[in-house]
This record gives structure tokens, sequence and C-alpha cells, in this order.
């Protein structure tokens, strides 16, 4: 006779949360892996010869907790003071610390209904109020909608899953607007053709805007992100950081990432042959039936015309060819395709004319 187990007490104490579902990382070797937006390309080759002069005797020792090298390395790069950057283990550290940090209040956070879905999670985690703004129905944000009482903002742009940019001077009507809040712009994808407003942390001290290694300068496996922001800001971050956990930049990652940055040609021939491949696969894939706006990251939102976005996914993963697909309201007709190689790209349209002509046979 089956008995039902009894929850333990101890259980009713638990943070209980529903995690974030980050996309499947296939074990299969041969495989086109276009499902979470990691660069097609290799590092820096910069980043090799640092890994081949890592002294390793020096994994005894701990790495600098202020991160320095790489800190400065960043400042220079973009022309801040070294007390306007926080840098982390990837952009996920560094946004999370940042829900903690500066997401304090009763009055609910604002970020999009269709948007990177580790925001709720986090929300959750750390029993922060938010509230999910509904795009337009061209998944564009409402800029009116952030123009209200809260306790935070943060939005990526361009936008994920949808890829699109939002303009300039509508990101910072929205940063204007709120003087009383930290407003966070999560750029992961940005050096695919958009523009940042990092330039914009000079005159509002309550912006933060967040980036990363892991898409366009192809360290998704390091795990690097970092924040630009006014002093006070980053002052805050560190305060948050130093209770929580001193050393989380390990001193290999820090030699990297300071390499990868000092590379800016190699880093500007990667992004640009991303962008190359996107906009020439855009045709193709409309030639073929599928609708989507004007990504402006590494990877296009799209949805076919005649054909369920799940049976899509199924049937490409069952050959190998690994795309992204959320069975969520709104998008659940979509599917978010990384931009690889041309050849790997060019596989991919190879399948899906094959794939649509075997239906209509």
């Amino acid at each position: 006779m089956k008995t039902e187990m009894k929850t333990a007490g101890w259980e009713n104490k638990v943070r209980r949360v529903v995690p974030y579902t980050p996309g499947e990382q296939p074990k299969r070797k041969d495989v086109i892996k276009l499902n979470t937006n990691e660069c097609p390309y290799p590092p820096s080759p910069k980043v090799k010869q640092a890994l081949e002069h890592f002294g390793e005797e020096s994994l005894r020792l701990y790495p600098d907790p202020q991160s320095l090298d790489l800190v400065e390395a960043l400042a220079d790069y973009y022309h801040v003071g070294k007390d306007q950057v926080f840098v982390g283990v990837g952009s996920d550290d560094v946004l999370a610390l940042s829900f903690l940090t500066f997401f304090n209040s009763d009055k609910p956070v604002l970020f999009p209904d269709i948007t990177y879905s580790f925001y709720d999670v986090w929300a959750d985690l750390y029993r922060i109020p938010y509230q999910c703004q509904p795009l337009d129905d061209n998944f564009r944000l409402k800029k009116e909608d952030y123009m209200v009482e809260n306790g935070g903002i943060i939005f990526p742009n361009p936008n994920a899953p949808t890829g699109l940019m939002e303009d300039i001077e509508v990101v910072e009507e929205i940063i204007a607007a709120n003087p009383d809040s930290v407003v966070i712009v999560d750029e992961a994808y940005v050096d695919f053709g958009c523009t940042s407003v990092i330039p914009l942390v000079e005159k509002y001290e309550n912006l933060l805007v967040v980036q990363t290694f892991s898409k366009s300068r192809a360290m998704a496996g390091m795990r690097i992100g970092y924040a630009i922001g006014s002093p006070k800001l980053i002052g805050y971050l560190n305060d948050v950081k130093f209770s929580f956990n001193s050393y989380t930049m390990n001193r290999l990652t820090l030699a990297c990432g300071r390499a990868c940055v000092e590379d800016e040609d190699y880093f500007r021939e990667i992004t640009q042959k991303i962008i190359a491949t996107r906009e020439r696969i855009k045709p193709e894939l409309k030639r073929l039936g599928f609708l989507f706006q004007d990504s402006r990251a590494n990877f296009i939102f799209a949805r076919h015309e005649t054909i369920s976005a799940a049976e899509l996914f199924e049937a490409l993963k069952a050959d190998g060819i690994f795309v992204r697909h959320w069975n969520k309201p709104r998008i659940s007709e979509y599917l978010r395709i990384t931009i690889g190689t041309d050849e790997e790209m060019d596989r991919l349209i190879a399948w899906l004319e094959n794939y649509m002509e075997s239906r209509r046979a």
C-alpha cells in the first residue's frame, strides 16, 4: 500500500522558486547548435596567448578581489573611470547582484512581458515585487508604461528574444522620467549593430548598463560580465559583492578577459562577420515563408506562415539542428535561431527547403 510522504517541517522554511531554464546543451558533437546565442567563432588569438602563458603556479593564490586588470582594461576601452566599472561571473551574476542591490522597495520593478526570462526568477528569488509591462503588437516597448511609479526598471536593448532595438531617444526618455529609480539597460546583444547607451552614464546617475563577453567576444565558457554606471552605483554594487563573495573572478579568467578587450580588431572582425551572415540569411528565411522583424542581435526571432513552431523545433532537433522554442503566451509560434557560421546557416536553409518540399509531396 502506497503511503504519502509527509512534508518535513524544515521544508516549510525553504525559499522556493521556479528556476530559469537555459537552452539545451546537447551532448552529441555532430549537431548544429543554434539555440543559445553563442558566438560561432573562437575567441581572440590574444586569449589563446594568455592561456599559453598563464603560470599554473599562480592558481594556489587568491585572485585580485577588485579584478583591477580587467576593470582597467574596460575603463580604458569605454573611456570611463575605474570607479565606474563592475565585473562579475557573466552578466547573469552582475544582473543578479544588481537586483539584490538596487531593487529594494515595496514598489514593483518594471520589465517587459516578453524579455529575458531570468528577470522574474531573480525577482521571485529575492522577493522583489514586479510587474510585466506588455510589449505592443510589434514587440516594441511602450515608453509610457515605464513612466509610472516603480521600484526600478530593467529591459534588454536589443530585446531578447525578439532581437528588436529601441531607439536611444526612447531609452533616454525612460531614464530621464525615473530619477528616483535605478534603470538597468541590459546590452548583451548591443554589439551586433546597435547603439549603446553607455555615454548616458555621465548624464544620469541612476543608469546602469550591463554587457557580457558571452556573445560578441566569444567567451561564454569563461563567464565574464560587467556593468558601467556612476561611481555611486558601482560603489553600492561592490558593497554587496564584498558582502557576498569577494573572489568572484578567477585569475585565468581575468587574464583572458583583459587580453580579449585589448584585441579590438578581432572583436570588430567577428561581429561584422556575424552581422553579414544575419543580413544574408534574412531574405532566405523570408523566401521560405518565415515572418520576422528586423533583428539587431546575433539571432533571428521568426515564425512560419503555415508550419507550427513546435513542429519545426522537433523536426530540426531530430536531425541534429538545435534552435530555441518557448511554449509561452504570445511567442509560442516563434523560433529563436542563433546566427552560426555561413556553412551552418546554409545547412539550415537547405534542411528547411528539403523539409518543406517533403511536406508538399
